[in-house]
């Protein structure tokens, strides 16, 4: 019953799972002191305090789900700009890469300057 745990725990898939969860946990605050600590203040110090909360209308907290709102915003600004934006362009070179490299090993690959087709 043990070894059959160890064999599943062992498998790549959920030790890369947990690194993954562990890193995503990390980066997260990363993410968070980001949109709190430099976002924020920098939408705050150009529109004024960026609170919402005092935002009512009746009995519903229009204020705080606006506030969730504008944080849901800046994160995915956050993560988009600084994460997907760059990792689109490393990969982005790796494959320009890969791609002039399997060009000059191609054997027996001929380049002329017309599209005809030589016999």
């Amino acid at each position: 019953m043990f070894s059959g745990f160890k064999q599943f725990v062992m498998r790549g898939n959920v030790v890369d799972l947990a690194v993954g969860v562990v890193i995503g946990g990390a980066f997260g605050a990363v993410v968070g002191s980001l949109t709190k600590d430099l976002l924020t203040p920098l939408i705050g110090a150009l529109v004024g305090k960026p609170d919402f909360s005092a935002i009512k209308a009746g009995p519903l907290l229009v204020g705080n789900f606006l506030n969730a709102v504008v944080g849901f915003l800046l994160v995915a600004f956050a993560i988009y700009f600084f994460v997907v934006v760059p990792m689109n362009a490393i990969t982005a070179r790796m494959r320009k890469g890969e791609a002039l490299v399997q060009m000059r090993c191609t054997p027996g690959l001929q380049v002329s300057g017309s599209l005809t087709r030589s016999s």
